[in-house]
């Protein structure tokens, strides 16, 4: 699908940093301009009855490559796409608290190597299977406590807590839950011209840097007792929302600078503030290991931001969603939007002083409170007063409004030359759950169209 823009100044800036012209000739203009390009996909599981449809047997897809994008460094017509944790559904009926069914719970999270070729079609190149620094597959079973976990219970589809030991009952001691300190829910995706990434996900928030391979080189996350870590994010980035952590990760045309944005506002100091706009960005240069932070003001109340990308040291392409279908509501918020960290508030630069005060656990406090409780309280204008200003933003592109994305999940970019981006939805899996089972995930009223990770194209011209 196409989306046409007047940006100029956008396709200016993208150009000097991509090092691409106009005129190159690029596999994408033959996408589909009214369905996009569905992404390849095998079948892991169809031995589930589809709780939308009964008479049905559920697929399961290895599909999942959605949950961000990124340029192939040096090839134009080939991006990297990221899998989450694996194929999962929300269950709130165990006995051991609520928590997650995975119906495949060795599933490794992986990058994917995409190519669009002449005619429009998407094909997987290669597959990088994540793995521990020893070569160990990962999986994206949660992490214990004090390293990301918020206590999320990983079942069976039949509703048993996943042990350790499979073939025995769950006990504390004994044969506890299968947790997994290396697993990943991934949700940002950087690749570097030297072959390695680094990946955002939404347990630690961690940012971990991985070879060519897929084996883990380093680890970036909140928790200095972590001896896996060589830098640490600000505190206040544990207490992330559960299932909202580091959605997206971008990296500066340099390759000096990772710059990450959470999904939404996080839970500090605790849930009472989670229907709010405000949402935080953190910078991490990698050549002197300093941090700077920024706030983003959503347009609406728990929206995501699910992606981002580098167009200078400074200006940055930001998803901001909602989460519902286009089938559901007409009003379904897809925006892309223009975000410049130039003219904002650095909050790690700001000294303490006797009403705003850098505390260890909770960041920036004013007056004793989080900049989520003085927002929830008094609102944006409380920060101004304090000479506390957010990133500029302005809009690039409205999917739903220009070309009827039908898809709930736009999670991915693929800047792809000064005029021309790509688009990426998470398929999920193909799966969804309903009333804590799992089901297909459909796209239609009517149950027909299942969900697919697709490639949609926006002109930027």
């Amino acid at each position: 699908m196409i989306v046409k823009k007047g940006l100029p100044t956008l396709a200016m800036a993208l150009l000097f940093n991509t090092g691409l012209t106009c005129a190159e000739a690029l596999n994408v203009s033959h996408v589909d301009s009214q369905n996009g390009a569905p992404l390849p996909y095998q079948v892991l599981r169809n031995d589930i009855t589809d709780h939308a449809k009964p008479e049905h047997m559920l697929e399961i897809r290895n599909g999942g490559f959605g949950s961000d994008m990124t340029a192939h460094p040096t090839n134009k017509n080939q991006f990297y796409a990221l899998t989450d944790r694996g194929p999962n559904a929300t269950y709130k009926q165990g006995e051991h608290g609520k928590g997650k069914i995975f119906p495949t719970p060795d599933y490794t999270p992986r990058i994917g190597l995409f190519e669009v070729n002449a005619t429009g079609k998407v094909t997987l190149v290669r597959t990088i299977l994540l793995k521990q620094p020893d070569g160990t597959p990962i999986t994206g079973l949660p992490n214990r406590s004090g390293l990301g976990g918020t206590g999320e219970t990983p079942y069976d589809t039949k509703g048993q807590p996943i042990t350790v030991n499979a073939d025995k009952p769950f006990d504390a001691k004994t044969n506890p839950l299968k947790l997994d300190d290396f697993g990943l829910d991934g949700e940002g995706l950087v690749a570097l011209k030297d072959g390695t990434f680094w990946v955002s996900d939404e347990y630690g928030p961690h940012i971990v840097h991985f070879d060519s391979d897929g084996v883990e080189l380093s680890r970036i996350n909140p928790f200095p007792k972590d001896k896996r870590t060589t830098l640490n994010l600000p505190a206040e980035f544990a207490n992330r929302r559960p299932n909202r952590g580091m959605e997206g990760l971008a990296i500066t045309p340099d390759e000096s600078t990772l710059v990450g944005i959470m999904q939404s506002t996080m839970h500090n100091p605790d849930k009472k503030v989670k229907d709010l706009n405000l949402v935080r960005l953190v910078t991490v240069n990698l050549k002197t290991g300093e941090i700077g932070q920024y706030l983003y003001q959503q347009e609406k109340a728990q929206n995501a931001n699910s992606g981002i990308v580098a167009l200078s040291a400074n200006e940055f392409l930001v998803i901001e969603r909602d989460g519902a279908f286009l089938r559901d509501d007409p009003n379904a918020m897809k925006h892309i939007y223009r975000i410049n960290l130039a003219k904002a508030t650095n909050l790690e630069a700001i000294k303490s002083g006797d009403t705003l005060v850098q505390d260890e656990k909770l960041g920036l406090t004013i007056a004793g409170k989080t900049l989520e409780q003085v927002v929830m309280a008094q609102g944006w204008d409380a920060l101004a007063s304090h000479q506390i200003t957010p990133v500029s933003k302005s809009l690039v592109a409205d999917l739903v409004k220009e070309v009827k994305y039908p898809h709930d999940k736009l999670e991915g970019m693929w800047l792809i030359n000064p005029t021309t981006l790509g688009v990426l939805n998470d398929d999920d899996f193909a799966t969804w759950s309903s009333d804590g089972k799992l089901a297909q995930k459909y796209l239609d009223k009517d149950n027909k169209v299942i969900d697919a990770s697709t490639l949609y194209i926006i002109d930027l011209k």
